[in-house]
């Protein structure tokens, strides 16, 4: 609650987490998009603190969203693809993908914190709070079908809403912050928006809105054209064979050259950036924008064409994680803490957000129990001192990725049984990632120390019972389960939950 003055009188600042579904970072006019209208996201970026190299932890919604909110890879949290919704009724009642784990609500919980979960969920039982949240409003698809038409799930309630999804929850969460700025809580607002997506059915809807219009005769220059590739045709032949409900992969070779679902995909994104303003207007109408940590970003990228294909890591086979699937939008602000305007090359991943939220917010986590790094410092324009080697790691099942500001490896899983090639990228010279290195003798060494770094890394990070490269098995759902089980054996599958 803010005095006369306009200075706070909380010893923690608010904090609000801003989470888009589906969405790389050159999708904003912020990180250089010309065609895109996103006015609200520029503000942010040109007052706050700006990550220029930020990656996200997988290239699915659900891992990236347990790794932001418990500070782990997916081979130690266990959530390794997206939850199938599908079958939602075969599901333990009340069940969540991360519960006995240590997550953000639960830890600012314990601090006094107010917590919401207002948008998305996409880690289990929607019907029931997950642990830690005190209020809680989401969808009932993860799997997002429409941005209209949707089944809420309000704190018990149960109700169709028709509207757009993003002014709902954009309006429920300003609801939460009125709220707990009446009450002088300090609070956490999780506000994970169920858009842009990027995928049919959703993005194929005739339903026009506010920025239809806007985009009715944009020629999508920044969508590039290119060829289809093998491994698109590849991955949708593996999806197809997997999935015993249908499911319609065909858009992720067609989508690039459809006009409407561009457009509409587009229109998504400024319907967010409406959003983000709405929330940024009332944080100074209660005067509390000086007390309030704001965080954009997202659960992962998405290939707009890039590379032959539509879709994010698992789209291809083998799985990747190139820039367009894996470099995602990231922008912190707290006025009078972060540095205006500050843009930072330092290589983070979503995964950092965990330890910056709880680092800001001065409540206690055990910084050398996980990969997280806090980025406080960065906001605040100083140089972490403890941050080590500027590499950030990633997964995808069978494909495991190092990045620095020079290179990226992917490197896949191999056995006597199966095998797929590495790949090599020097990205300062080649960053649309085009030229495969790894056959090159001149960049044997290169390889080598990383491939050494990202065995290190999951040695020391993985648990045994979620690390599918050892025979674990993932949480719920897994987008290689053949593959895996001509690897580990006709038994192996996902599970509910790992055993004590």
């Amino acid at each position: 609650v803010a005095t006369e003055q306009g200075q706070s009188m909380h010893k923690q600042p608010n904090i609000i987490l801003i989470f888009t579904d589906n969405q790389q970072a050159a999708t904003l006019g912020c990180y250089g998009n010309d065609e895109i209208h996103t006015p609200n996201l520029d503000r942010l970026s040109e007052s706050g603190v700006t990550f220029d190299n930020s990656f996200c932890a997988n290239g699915f919604c659900s891992p990236c969203r347990a790794s932001v909110l418990t500070g782990k890879l997916p081979s130690d949290h266990g959530v390794h693809s997206w939850l199938d919704d599908r079958k939602m009724a075969d599901w333990p009642k009340d069940w969540h993908a991360l519960d006995g784990l240590d997550t953000l609500p639960k830890a600012l919980k314990s601090q006094g914190y107010s917590t919401a979960l207002i948008g998305k969920y996409h880690l289990g039982q929607p019907t029931s709070p997950a642990e830690g949240f005190d209020k809680w409003v989401t969808l009932r698809d993860g799997h997002i079908r429409s941005f209209y038409r949707n089944k809420i799930f309000d704190n018990g309630d149960a109700y169709d809403h028709v509207g757009h999804s993003v002014d709902f929850f954009t309006d429920k969460g300003i609801e939460f912050i009125e709220q707990e700025t009446q009450n002088e809580n300090p609070f956490f607002l999780y506000l994970p928006y169920p858009a842009p997506y990027g995928h049919w059915p959703a993005t194929k809807e005739t339903d026009e809105n506010r920025h239809t219009a806007r985009y009715a005769d944009c020629p999508m220059n920044s969508i590039p054209r290119e060829p289809l590739s093998k491994a698109a045709v590849d991955g949708y032949m593996l999806r197809a064979a997997d999935n015993s409900t249908h499911m319609d992969f065909s858009m992720l070779m067609r989508a690039p050259n459809d006009l409407g679902t561009l457009r509409n995909f587009y229109s998504q994104i400024s319907m967010i950036d409406d959003g983000v303003g709405k929330i940024m207007k009332t944080l100074d109408r209660l005067n509390i924008a000086e007390d309030t940590l704001l965080i954009f970003t997202t659960d992962h990228g998405l290939s707009t064409g890039e590379h032959g294909f539509w879709g994010h890591g698992a789209a291809t086979v083998p799985s990747n994680l190139h820039r367009a699937a894996h470099k995602i939008p990231m922008i912190m602000r707290q006025p009078n803490v972060t540095k205006p305007g500050l843009r930072s090359k330092l290589m983070v991943s979503n995964i950092d957000v965990f330890a910056t939220i709880l680092d800001h917010a001065n409540a206690p986590f055990d910084d050398a129990s996980g990969p997280s790094r806090s980025l406080k410092p960065v906001m605040e324009g100083l140089s972490p001192d403890d941050w080590g080697e500027d590499i950030v790691f990633s997964e995808q099942e069978e494909t495991r990725v190092a990045r620095t500001p020079k290179w990226a490896l992917f490197k896949r899983f191999s056995s006597e049984k199966q095998t797929f090639g590495d790949e090599l990228y020097d990205v300062e010279n080649d960053p649309a990632e085009r030229k495969n290195l790894v056959g090159d003798p001149a960049f044997a060494k290169i390889k080598q120390e990383l491939s050494a770094k990202i065995d290190a890394f999951f040695d020391e990070h993985a648990q045994p019972n979620a690390d599918l490269w050892k025979g674990g098995r993932p949480i719920q759902n897994s987008s290689r389960t053949k593959y895996w089980q001509q690897e580990w054996g006709e038994t192996w599958s996902p599970v509910y939950a790992y055993d004590d």
